[in-house]
């Protein structure tokens, strides 16, 4: 069965759908079968892989609402060992749709029953909030991936989204499990990145994972032109540096961190 892993963090442009992407990439990469879930109404997982967000009939909201569809029914096959579940804006509607639902907190953990024998891990790409749609995939997940961009605003919201987890465990979820910290858009040289670094180490210990993704134009470019970062520079800094996440999330964290 599937290990379900939601990569959140409340603050936007913190990198969770380039993590989300390019873990899952590297996953399948590692022969893993792996299925990527949009769970963001700007659907920038579901463009990344050039899936056309506007054309599609039927995409994560619509199984959302309607009992009818299968989750199974708009899985998307992107590469070898590699599905996605895509979403546009309409999934901005399920926020408010779902509210009156019974179990709505559950309805994302349902859809998944079905096809969690299917894959080796499922990972949810979050929208930048906290709001239903998040706590359904916390809900249904078994673990959190939190990156973190390595500035000091980015770091003041982690309380808050501690504070969610901590709810969802004793009230929804409690198999769910922080895997890790993984920093992000860090600025090789400037003291800032290194002192924020240096202060959620000494909070979370080895909950922070010792590789951190570099600012780089070469991650941002990658999903112009469809690709992972992974098929796109595979020797870059950023591709090593997700290929180390994945080892560590298959096998565990005894791993030597890449040079």
């Amino acid at each position: 069965m599937a290990r379900v892993i939601a990569v959140v963090n409340q603050k936007g442009g913190v990198g969770k759908t380039t993590t989300t992407m390019n873990l899952g990439s590297a996953l399948a990469e590692k022969h893993k079968h792996t299925l990527l879930i949009d769970m963001d109404p700007q659907g920038a997982l579901t463009a990344g892989f050039g899936i056309p967000t506007q054309a599609l009939e039927h995409t994560l909201y619509t199984t959302l609402v309607n009992p009818d569809v299968r989750l199974n029914d708009v899985i998307h096959p992107v590469r070898e060992n590699l599905d996605v579940v895509p979403s546009n804006i309409d999934l901005a509607a399920a926020e408010v749709e779902l509210v009156s639902a019974i179990g709505r907190e559950y309805v994302l953990r349902d859809l998944l029953r079905p096809v969690r024998d299917r894959y080796d891990y499922v990972v949810i790409d979050c929208q930048p909030n906290l709001g239903l749609l998040t706590i359904n995939a916390l809900t249904a997940a078994d673990d959190v991936l939190i990156p973190l961009q390595c500035q000091y605003l980015a770091l003041r919201g982690m309380r808050v989204l501690l504070d969610t987890i901590q709810k969802v465990q004793s009230k929804l979820n409690p198999r769910l499990e922080i895997l890790g910290i993984l920093g992000t858009m860090y600025k090789s040289g400037t003291i800032h990145s290194r002192e924020v670094l240096e202060e959620v180490r000494s909070v979370f210990g080895t909950k922070v994972y010792p590789v951190v993704v570099k600012d780089s134009i070469r991650v941002a470019e990658a999903p112009v032109v469809n690709q992972s970062l992974l098929e796109y520079a595979p020797r870059h800094q950023g591709a090593v540096a997700y290929r180390y996440l994945a080892e560590v999330i298959i096998h565990g964290q005894n791993k030597e961190t890449p040079r």
